[in-house]
């Protein structure tokens, strides 16, 4: 374990704060007592390390990270093509995707199937799990360095592609773009490089391409930046996924991925996507009171299953938008 207390970063540490710099691990800031964030200094360990745990704000409520967010310069965005309900607080906080506590959440870059990402993720932890449930977080520049160059270079060519379904059931169109007036929806997609079409049962699709490498607007370094085995079939529950391929067909799955030329993507590369990411991964299990900082341009995260209560709010903010892959 290296605690330091200039980490060579440009802002040096205020006196009695400490970096942690451990391999495999989350870089730790330690915080000698709850006190208010310097956002400078704070934004540039995120610059630096791509991540940051702060230790010691005693974050106890939603608005906690609201008032967090305002110190380091981030305003809350409106969630929009959700995958899952979150429960809206005040000042753009939402509650973490509500994800069974037994199951592993893949590893992802937030909203990377969008044109318009949060550049900065926040997460508060309120309440700690009796066990499991971290945050882990894997850097794209380094998963990217991981994969085969044959497999980088198909998706940096082609690109890669999202199709989903939203039925009656479930996460609903009205649920996932925050309306349910059917012109604003397709206003929204036709902003959004989003090709869209209504069925005859009152449902939406939706059709998206998107680069599967992203030049950091920031740094300009390449990292890879998609949901391309997150989001496929495969991480479908077989039994469900057949009893929805029976009721609508491959093509009417909620959500399924693709190259971007259309091809299918063999779970031998979800795999191997899969197993970057464990390689790349950093972790460390969460403290009642934590923030994590993250660039989510470079680093993606994922939540181990868990046991106990376990309360965790996030804010996504500092919008960009990424340009669409070139069309089919």
């Amino acid at each position: 374990m290296t605690t330091v207390n200039d980490p060579g970063s440009p802002a040096a540490l205020p006196d009695g704060w400490h970096l942690t710099l451990d391999e495999g691990r989350t870089p730790i800031l330690h915080l000698p007592a709850p006190e208010p964030l310097p956002g400078p200094q704070v934004r540039s360990l995120v610059d630096r390390h791509g991540a940051v745990l702060v230790r010691g704000l005693g974050l106890a409520s939603p608005a906690d990270l609201a008032a967090v967010a305002r110190e380091l310069g981030v305003t809350g965005m409106a969630e929009r093509e959700s995958f899952t309900t979150r429960q809206a607080y005040p000042d753009g906080v939402y509650s973490t995707s509500e994800w069974a506590p037994e199951d592993q959440l893949c590893m992802h870059h937030e909203l990377s199937y969008a044109a318009v990402v949060p550049s900065i993720a926040l997460f508060g932890c309120l309440v700690a799990p009796e066990r499991g449930g971290t945050t882990t977080v894997a850097d794209g520049e380094r998963v990217l360095d991981l994969l085969p160059n044959a497999l980088v270079a198909r998706f940096e060519r082609d690109g890669w592609e999202l199709t989903r379904n939203y039925y009656e059931f479930g996460l609903t169109w009205a649920d996932a773009f925050g309306t349910d007036d059917r012109a604003l929806v397709e206003e929204y997609c036709a902003s959004h490089s989003l090709d869209c079409t209504w069925t005859e049962s009152g449902g939406l699709r939706t059709r998206q391409r998107r680069p599967a490498l992203l030049r950091h607007p920031v740094t300009g370094r390449r990292g890879w930046f998609n949901q391309a085995a997150f989001l496929h079939e495969s991480a479908l529950d077989p039994l469900i996924r057949e009893y929805l391929e029976t009721l609508y067909g491959p093509e009417g799955l909620p959500f399924r991925t693709a190259y971007g030329n259309g091809d299918p993507i063999s779970t031998d590369v979800v795999d191997t996507i899969n197993s970057a990411y464990q390689q790349a991964c950093w972790s460390e299990p969460w403290q009642a009171g934590d923030l994590l900082v993250l660039d989510n341009l470079r680093m993606a995260h994922g939540r181990d299953p868990y046991e106990g209560a376990r309360e965790v709010v996030a804010l996504f903010g500092a919008p960009v938008r990424v340009s669409p892959a070139a069309p089919r």
